[in-house]
């Protein structure tokens, strides 16, 4: 959040110059550009009632400055309070932040300035998480931006993202899948896509979804070692903390993870969450071996596994005391 907000208050300055630009000639134009570069100045500094009430000026001076819409939408959305619903002054303020993003959105239509562009993109963005559960709760209202959206620009893969999430919402569950895979579908090498999906399945408790989609996020991104990381200490944890597994299945899991991890391992040597969760399957494959010269190799192999690990890990915070350990079924 704090991120978004600084990128806004960059690009909010960044537009003073345009708004000053936009028939400069004129005596309402310098007022509206001195309002909106008043307003500016309380937006970075988070004075919320006081930057909205300047861009209202700005606009009244100049009804057709687009972006001066966003910000002041934006400046009522900050004075919401989740925590005082029951209040209608304090609900007023999305109602306005709503209907100013819409303006936004529109008075921008036909703008070709990057910057303007960006800003209509971020008033899309904001009306539709404004309708969202959290908020307002309209769906009736948000779907519709959404897929406006999404005509708009159809090869961005985050509007259906976000409109999977609002079918999230509503417990529309076959409908949130569909849009998170068209996200996959118009942008493969893209892994945030892979990533929300499977985050989606986690939800759902697929289990085997959600390993599928981890694999082809790294088959997407095949020299990433966090992406097989992601299988190794997925298959970890699914095979240490679900106690109904067969033991046949915890075995697999585990060998699946240790494969994934000895490719992460394989790209990145040093890579110390790779290192220390192999050590920790190779400790749980034990656990499930009859042969002891096996066992003993593996316990071995961790330890020498989980001393890397500690060097490793010295370096950035004083190492680990004693080795990790795991239980059986």
């Amino acid at each position: 959040m704090q991120a978004r907000f600084t990128r806004l208050a960059v690009l909010v300055v960044a537009l003073s110059a345009a708004a000053a630009g936009c028939g400069k000639y004129s005596i309402s134009n310098i007022r509206s550009a001195k309002a909106f570069q008043d307003a500016n100045v309380m937006y970075t500094k988070s004075d919320w009632a006081g930057a909205a009430a300047r861009y209202e000026d700005a606009i009244t001076f100049n009804p057709n400055l687009g972006f001066a819409y966003f910000f002041l939408g934006h400046s009522h959305e900050q004075q919401f309070k989740p925590t005082k619903r029951a209040d209608p002054a304090n609900m007023a303020h999305l109602q306005e932040a709503a209907k100013y993003y819409r303006i936004a959105v529109d008075k921008m239509k036909d703008s070709t300035d990057p910057k303007e562009q960006m800003v209509r993109r971020y008033a899309f963005e904001y009306l539709i998480a404004i309708y969202g559960h959290d908020k307002l709760d309209d769906f009736a209202k948000a779907e519709p931006v959404a897929r406006e959206l999404i005509a708009l620009d159809p090869g961005d893969p985050s509007t259906y993202r976000i409109l999977a999430t609002l079918f999230e919402e509503q417990g529309r569950t076959d409908e949130a899948e569909q849009q998170y895979l068209k996200s996959i579908e118009v942008k493969p090498n893209d892994p945030v896509g892979y990533q929300m999906l499977a985050g989606y399945y986690q939800k759902q408790g697929n289990f085997p979804k959600m390993m599928e989609t981890w694999n082809k996020r790294a088959q997407a991104e095949p020299k990433n070692p966090e992406a097989w990381h992601m299988i190794g200490s997925y298959y970890q944890s699914q095979a240490f903390g679900d106690k109904k597994l067969p033991r046949a299945t915890a075995l697999d899991y585990v060998l699946k993870g240790i494969e994934a991890e000895d490719k992460a391992l394989a790209l990145s040597p040093d890579y110390y969450e790779a290192v220390l969760y192999k050590n920790i399957l190779l400790r749980q494959q034990a656990l499930y071996e009859k042969d002891p010269a096996k066992i003993k190799k593996l316990i071995e192999d961790a330890d020498v596994l989980f001393k890397k690990a500690n060097e490793l890990k010295k370096k950035a915070d004083g190492g680990i005391t004693a080795p990790p350990k795991v239980s059986g079924k």
